[in-house]
């Protein structure tokens, strides 16, 4: 609790216009809280006003509401005067301030995959590293030793006893050598008979090439090591992340502590007004990048799970500290296992087309290896459900699916043989819709979701601020006196809201009305008038083209 005593603050905060929700007993009513700096503080004076106003008219709400106030900022008084703390220069009491290292909190990803030093390093057994490298050579051709641990995506160094020890076997033969780089230069080639047999047994089990997979149990240790669950938002944190959006305080203060709950969250509202925008800037929040395997093995299955559509990947070196002129010569590779893709925190948003069958492991039958599904490739960052209701499957079985994770934090999986896999289930999940919730989900299943928040229309001063953004955005001079024209023609005589998308969509059809004219964009009357036209609909009037539709 932060509470001012001085009445320069109280004179302060009664000139202030832009007071949240959240500064009243009520909106609107009974002021007697500002912010400053985004740091909330309870305004002394103004609820002792304030009190005395609502004993008044017998509000028993916002007595019982700031009654409690009182009560907190006597003990911290009393406490001060106790501690011989209150003189007349003091004008805050109860927590100090947060310093600028706690209000912007840092978001860096101090997990690092450990760099394997011997063969036993990478947690598989034996037979499954021969079966890999005779895929791959059988695949490549003739392949020299460092291209075959590339291949893998392990150090030369590591792997070279593997393949010393297929030698033995008689599985492999060296028949050449390109270059003087020693047993790296060496060419591999299949050695029949024995060779020939492992390599047909190696096929029968899968035709997975690739990197070598990643235990499970070091695939949960990453994702545990790298959880949404250690992010921290502040007020000032996301501003810096949604400085691109119109988003009001109210929305601010519903979103902030929704991302810091690692929880699920309900976006519902109109549609245009960057519902999905703000899921792919909660990202921004998270900050730093995650390692992601390429692929995982799990009771003996091979489980793909980066996927390049889905994941970004990110350079090597823009973590790594000044190398020493040793390092530049040597040419030094990533410092960890390259096992693992460094990509930055994924955002998968799915809409229409999600089914109940991309939740699960796909199964690849003539590869026999499995894709991960897609709440799998999103642990460490967001899934979000797009356009909910609107999937061909129904709603509560989809809502269903996910009664499980929300709870436990994990999700159960089903290989092709009835096996199940126990994975983590560390996202941010989202739904978003343009549907009233109470209409898809039913209370039990409502309460799992932890934040319902609406994303509302914007109101005629958010939209201008929009209109100058999109202008900047676009460098198109902003004309106040266009978007005057625009709302008194366009909006006021049909009562319609405004949306967020509104001011893009409609600045992109006059630039293509402008280019088709030949002339230069601007906002002239006719301008305005001929994208309006074509981006509108008047529904004033009922209009029978000849034709019936039924929309399920």
């Amino acid at each position: 609790m932060r509470f001012i005593i001085a009445n320069e603050f109280y004179q302060q905060m009664q000139q202030m216009t832009d007071h949240t929700p959240d500064c009243y007993v009520r909106p609107g009513e009974y002021l007697h809280h500002m912010y400053i700096d985004g740091v909330k503080y309870v305004v002394a004076p103004a609820v002792l006003d304030c009190l005395a106003e609502a004993e008044a008219k017998g509000d028993i709400e916002a007595i019982n509401h700031l009654q409690l106030h009182k009560l907190h900022y006597e003990m911290l008084l009393a406490d001060a005067q106790r501690a011989g703390t209150l003189t007349d220069e003091v004008t805050l009491l109860g927590d100090a301030p947060p310093t600028d290292e706690e209000a912007l909190p840092t978001t860096g990803n101090s997990y690092v995959p450990r760099m394997p030093t011997c063969w036993e390093d990478l947690g598989l057994d034996l037979p499954l590293l021969f079966d890999l490298a005779l895929r791959t050579i059988y695949t490549r051709g003739h392949i020299t030793g460092a291209e075959l641990a590339e291949s893998m995506a392990v150090p030369f160094a590591v792997i070279n006893p593997v393949f010393q020890a297929m030698r033995k076997q008689s599985l492999v033969d060296i028949v050449a050598q390109k270059g003087n780089s020693g047993d790296a230069s060496f060419v591999y080639a299949i050695k029949p008979p024995k060779g020939e047999d492992a390599l047909r047994d190696a096929l029968e089990k899968t035709s997975y090439i690739g990197p070598v997979p990643v235990p499970f149990a070091d695939y949960v240790e990453a994702v545990m090591a790298q959880t949404v669950r250690r992010l921290v938002v502040t007020r000032r944190s996301i501003r810096r992340a949604f400085e691109d959006l119109i988003i009001t305080d109210e929305v601010f203060n519903e979103i902030g502590p929704a991302i810091n709950s690692a929880q699920s969250i309900f976006f519902f509202g109109y549609p245009g007004n960057g519902k999905t925008s703000i899921a792919e800037r909660i990202t921004r929040l998270m900050g730093d990048a995650i390692y992601v395997p390429h692929a995982i093995e799990a009771n003996g299955q091979i489980i793909k799970v980066y996927d390049p559509i889905q994941h970004t990947p990110l350079p090597n070196d823009d973590f790594a500290v000044q190398p020493s002129i040793t390092d530049t010569l040597l040419k030094r590779g990533p410092q960890y296992d390259t096992r693992f893709v460094r990509v930055k925190r994924p955002t998968i948003v799915v809409g229409g087309e999600l089914t109940l069958p991309m939740l699960d492991l796909k199964y690849n039958a003539v590869g026999k290896y499995y894709e991960a599904p897609l709440q799998m490739k999103a642990n460490g960052g967001i899934f979000m459900i797009d356009d909910f209701g609107r999937q061909q499957v129904r709603p509560m079985d989809l809502l269903n699916r996910w009664i499980v994770p929300l709870e436990k934090k994990y999700d159960y999986l089903n290989t092709i043989t009835g096996t199940k896999i126990e994975v983590p289930f560390d996202q941010l999940l989202i739904f978003s819709t343009n549907l009233d919730p109470s209409q898809l989900a039913d209370e039990a299943f409502l309460r799992r979701i932890k934040f319902k928040i609406e994303i509302r229309d914007p109101d005629e001063a958010q939209y201008r601020r929009i209109w100058e953004l999109v202008c900047h955005s676009r460098r198109v001079e902003y004309d106040a006196r266009g978007i005057d024209y625009l709302i008194q023609k366009w909006y006021k005589p049909y009562h319609r809201p405004f949306r967020m998308c509104q001011p893009r969509d409609i600045l992109d059809q006059m630039m293509s009305i402008a280019k088709y004219n030949m002339e230069r964009v601007n906002f002239s009357p006719d301008l305005i008038d001929a994208a309006c036209s074509t981006y509108f609909i008047n529904t004033s009037s009922n209009k029978d083209f000849g034709a019936k539709v039924q929309l399920h």
